[in-house]
C-alpha cells in the first residue's frame, strides 16, 4: 500500500519532483529548489523511511515508486518532470519504466540502473548502536560516529537526520529496515531491464564519481533511448551539493529545452 509522503514545495511554473538519496531528505535539496524557483514549482519529497515520511518494512524500489506514483496522482502532477539522486534516481527510473505516461521527463543524478551494493553497513550499525537517550547534542553523536564515519562531511550529512522528539534526539530514519535491505537498495529490479521509457531523459554525473561508468552507457540507452548526458567537472557522487552552480546550469539546459 502506498504511503502518504511528506514534502516541501517551492516556486512557480511547470512541476519538477525531486527524490533524494539514501540517508537524505527533502531539506537537502532546498538550495537547488531555490535556484529553480523562478521558473519551476519544485516538489521535494521525503521517501519512505526517511525524513518526515512514514516508515514501512518494505524499502524496495517498486514500493518507493508506488509511493511517488500515488503522490503525483493525489496532487495532480501527472506528466511532471521527475529527478532523483542515487537511491532516488533508481526510484525515479523505476517509476518511469513502470508508469511511463506519468513521467514527462526524467533526470537521473549520478546513478545507473545496475546492482552496486552500497558499502554503508558500518554507517547503519554505527548510527543504530548509539544510545540517543544518553546524549543531548548533535555534536556528541558526531563524536560517537567518528570512528566508523571518518569523513567529516559525511558525518555532517548523517547528523542532519537527527531531530528532537519529546526532548530526546531521534533518528528520522528507519535504520532497522534500511540495514535489513541494504542489498535491495544497492540493486535494481531485474524485471525492469526488459522495459523502456522513451521520454526525454538526462543523466547528470560527477566526473570524480564511480557510480556511472562507461560500460553502463549501452544499458542506459537501451532502457532510456532518448538519453542525453552531462558530466560535471570536479564533482563526486553528491554532484548537486559539491558543484551546485554547474549542476543547475546542466539541469536548466535540459529542462528549458
Amino acid at each position: 500500500m502506498a504511503l502518504d509522503l511528506s514534502y516541501e514545495v517551492t516556486g512557480e511554473g511547470p512541476p519538477l519532483i525531486v527524490l533524494h538519496g539514501l540517508f537524505g531528505a527533502a531539506r537537502n535539496w532546498r538550495a537547488i529548489a531555490k535556484g529553480l524557483a523562478d521558473g519551476y514549482r519544485v516538489w521535494t519529497l521525503d521517501l519512505r523511511n526517511h525524513g518526515d515520511s512514514p516508515w514501512d518494512d518494505d524499502i524496495s524500489y517498486e514500493a518507493m515508486a508506488g509511493d511517488v506514483h500515488a503522490f503525483m496522482a493525489r496532487h495532480g502532477l501527472e506528466g511532471a518532470a521527475v529527478m532523483g539522486h542515487s537511491m532516488g534516481g533508481k526510484a525515479a527510473m523505476t517509476l518511469a519504466l513502470t508508469h511511463p505516461a506519468m513521467v514527462g521527463a526524467l533526470i537521473v543524478v549520478d546513478i545507473a540502473p545496475v546492482a552496486r551494493p552500497p558499502d554503508l553497513r558500518t554507517y547503519v550499525q554505527a548510527m543504530a548502536g548509539i544510545d540517543l537517550s544518553a546524549v543531548s547534542r548533535r555534536a556528541e553523536v558526531g563524536e560517537l560516529l567518528a570512528p566508523a564515519v571518518k569523513d567529516r562531511s559525511v558525518r555532517a550529512f548523517l547528523l542532519q537526520n537527527l531531530a528532537f522528539s519529546d526532548g530526546t534526539l531521534q533518528w528520522r530514519l528507519n535504520l532497522e529496515a534500511i540495514g535489513r535491505q541494504l542489498e535491495a537498495v544497492g540493486g535494481f529490479p531485474e524485471d525492469l531491464l526488459e522495459r523502456q521509457y522513451a521520454g526525454p531523459t538526462h543523466f547528470i554525473t560527477g566526473a570524480l564519481s564511480v557510480h556511472v561508468e562507461p560500460e553502463h552507457r549501452d544499458l542506459i540507452l537501451r532502457l532510456f533511448p532518448a538519453t542525453t548526458m552531462s558530466v560535471i567537472a570536479g564533482a563526486g557522487h553528491w554532484v548537486h551539493a559539491e558543484k551546485p552552480d554547474s549542476f543547475l546550469r546542466a539541469l536548466r539546459r535540459f529542462l528549458d529545452r
